[in-house]
């Protein structure tokens, strides 16, 4: 295998001009994207990435899920392939990196590549994963999870979207749904390129972070049961006010999280509130409570101290309070070679990196679980995603693809 030099780069300039292209597809309505999975503009956005890829020289697979993996020979036919790839899909006021960074600069390291005229003993599949997002249907990391056992495909297909469309039907009428089985495909291992999401690498001056664990995940739906009863003529001594019983769980969620700081984070987001009333006592309030931490103990720890406090505060404010797990995911251990790999990229390229944890789930959670996976993040601005004013620099974009590049090459073998 011919060592790798520090003159192997991507094209930034051409990498860029893709992620500013596949943007058009979906605009937001303030300068980001709405390209949400299985809707016209996602097949659209497919289309095109297809397009690109066939232009590469890449034969284009897709599986019962709609993911679309683009296969770039190497010269052993009989090695398994090094994947690289992440989603296209975003949420309803999505920006235009997240996700859509991964899959193209994966197209970009085919491009390249060919460009040099540099061949790899394994095969370099980029994949685009269905409904990472898990927007219009939920949950998150769907089509991924399928792919590594999570869930069953005939239980993706029933998942319903608030209009009650749901994934089979909406896969076959935008015409995405191949006939290849899912999961059947086998990885030598697996890379993924996001944006960090988050502030820390723009805050330390990193160009790049090394992602060597991503947190667990705990969603819990809490519902208080209280009495709903007129604001102004019942006595506060006899109310059962489950509004007030949440916004005391709330505080406490937080003061949980924070007992298990730096890395352990607490919040409750979907929230609602019976009967909504302006002049009425609420009688019922349900909300889901997030834990995370890149530690199962402390995840459990601090459903333990959820439970034992919302136990209490029933008794004392009279009120009922149940518990239902809706959602959740162990911590994530990447692959040692993989993170490895990608730290000898960073350091070979002289790009300033430091490890980090990823607060987010992404597809590389799931494929962890049936082949070595690593991730790399560039930083974005003011660690702001979701959201249409989401940023990175070309630069970013161009380093984080640079050293994802050196790490499929050398993960997958250059031949002399």
């Amino acid at each position: 295998m011919t060592a790798l030099g520090q003159n192997l780069k991507i094209n930034g300039d051409r990498l860029w001009d893709s992620l500013m292209e596949m943007a058009k597809i979906g605009p937001g309505v303030a300068g980001g994207n709405n390209r949400q999975t299985l809707t016209d503009e996602d097949a659209a956005g497919r289309a095109l990435f297809q397009s690109w890829c066939e232009a590469a020289g890449c034969e284009m697979g897709l599986d019962q899920m709609g993911n679309m993996f683009a296969r770039r020979e190497g010269t052993d036919p009989e090695a398994l392939p090094v994947y690289v790839g992440s989603h296209l899909d975003t949420q309803p006021t999505g920006g235009k990196y997240d996700g859509v960074l991964g899959v193209l600069a994966g197209l970009e390291l085919i491009r390249s590549l060919n460009d040099m005229d540099i061949r790899t003993k394994h095969p370099i599949v980029v994949t685009n994963f269905t409904n990472e997002e898990g927007t219009r249907f939920a949950p998150a990391m769907l089509s991924s999870g399928v792919f590594a056992g999570i869930h069953t495909q005939d239980w993706a297909y029933a998942r319903e979207d608030a209009d009650g469309k749901t994934f089979g039907a909406e896969i076959e009428r935008i015409g995405w749904r191949g006939d290849e089985v899912v999961g059947a495909r086998k990885m030598h291992a697996f890379f993924e390129l996001h944006i960090e999401q988050g502030p820390i690498l723009e805050a330390e001056g990193k160009d790049i972070g090394v992602v060597t664990h991503g947190q667990g995940l705990s969603w819990t739906e809490v519902t208080i049961t209280g009495k709903d009863a007129h604001t102004g003529s019942t006595p506060m001594p006899l109310r059962r006010n489950a509004g007030l019983a949440m916004a005391r769980v709330l505080e406490a969620v937080d003061d949980i999280a924070m007992r298990h700081a730096p890395h352990a984070v607490g919040a409750a987001g979907h929230i609602d509130v019976y009967p909504n009333s302006r002049n009425v006592i609420p009688g019922k309030v349900v909300f889901t409570v997030d834990f995370r931490s890149p530690d199962l103990a402390v995840i459990q720890d601090m459903e333990a101290r959820l439970t034992g406090f919302c136990n209490d505060l029933a008794t004392a404010m009279n009120v009922e309070i149940a518990f239902e797990k809706v959602g959740g995911f162990d911590p994530v251990a990447f692959d040692v070679d993989c993170v490895d790999a990608l730290r000898n990229a960073a350091d070979r390229l002289g790009y300033s990196h430091q490890d980090i944890i990823s607060g987010a789930g992404h597809d590389a959670c799931w494929i962890n679980r049936v082949a070595p996976t690593a991730m790399v993040m560039c930083p974005c601005v003011d660690g702001l995603s979701h959201n249409e004013a989401e940023e990175i620099s070309k630069d970013w974009a161009e380093a984080g693809a640079n050293v994802l590049l050196h790490a499929v090459v050398e993960t997958a073998g250059i031949v002399a």
